[in-house]
């Protein structure tokens, strides 16, 4: 029996769909090989601003504007920090905080004088540290062994060996566009974290983690401080740039709205659309074809 011609050319849109389908997925895998990163290696959220507040002893205690407030750890918590970093920092980092090289490398565990209170606060409080294997080539993410405020308090003393910046970091989210800070995601972060904020593996072992279920000041220390692989966005990201970022992380990438339908597990757009094209024409196929069997 002779088909009708709009079976046959719905079983030939089937047909392109299956062909085409793991074309343009390469084509999306492509597109989203890393770029050129411009930054600068200087100190990230240095007091510029006017809202500065100081100590009876003139010390700057905080520093932002209306985007973020960068906090600088209480100086209360300097002795207990000191405690706390013999305890489980001083036999990789020395008493110092200043480093020690391990058997047959240079360098193993870094210098943390001058680093800032941010950087040493996203590793311990994020679990990277205490590492729970110290020759592993990249630390994980995983139930952090201090609490925030021992983290806290680490930072604080590490910061007392020589204050430098910057501070602890808390966005102001409410001021914040998302819209923006999705553009500015895809532009700078996509390309190792992927667009829906996965994570992915990238060269010699190494990963951008994924982003789920991070706290706000978290992802504004990361994009800060440039922990493990990642770039340092200091001069070439504002505060306002920042902000909108990490409101588009933690209110769309940890919380996303699927007002259009299922989200299919935030596949993503070239994934999503083919599985809409294969579902869509394969109905529009059966329709058709039991339509032409009708008639």
């Amino acid at each position: 029996m002779r088909r009708p011609p709009l079976v046959r050319l719905s079983l030939a849109a089937v047909a392109a769909a299956f062909a085409l389908g793991p074309l343009a997925l390469f084509a999306g895998a492509a597109g989203a090989a890393p770029g050129p990163f411009q930054t600068t290696r200087h100190n990230a959220g240095t007091p510029n601003s006017s809202q500065v507040t100081r100590n009876a002893s003139g010390q700057i205690i905080s520093y932002g504007n209306k985007w973020i407030t960068y906090n600088a750890p209480s100086s209360a918590l300097t002795q207990l920090g000191e405690a706390l970093y013999m305890e489980n920092c001083a036999s990789c980092h020395g008493t110092k905080a200043n480093g020690v090289p391990a058997a047959g490398t240079v360098g193993a565990y870094p210098n943390l004088v001058g680093l800032g209170p941010a950087t040493i606060d996203f590793w311990v409080v994020s679990g990277r540290m205490p590492a729970a294997d110290p020759t592993s080539v990249q630390a994980p993410r995983r139930q952090p062994r201090l609490t925030p405020t021992q983290a806290e308090a680490i930072a604080a003393w590490v910061n007392s060996l020589s204050p430098s910046y910057p501070y602890i970091p808390d966005p102001h989210l409410k001021r914040a566009n998302v819209a923006t800070g999705m553009a500015l995601f895809a532009l700078n972060c996509a390309a190792c974290h992927t667009i829906e904020g996965d994570g992915d593996a990238l060269a010699y072992s190494t990963f951008a983690p994924s982003l789920r279920n991070i706290p706000a000041y978290q992802v504004a220390e990361a994009i800060r401080t440039g922990p493990a692989n990642m770039p340092r966005f200091t001069g070439n990201l504002s505060d306002q740039q920042v902000n909108d970022i990490v409101a588009y992380v933690t209110k769309y990438i940890q919380h996303p709205q699927n007002p259009g339908g299922f989200g299919l597990g935030q596949l993503g757009p070239v994934a999503e659309g083919f599985v809409a094209l294969v579902i869509g024409v394969g109905l529009l196929a059966l329709i058709a074809y039991w339509i032409g069997e009708r008639a």
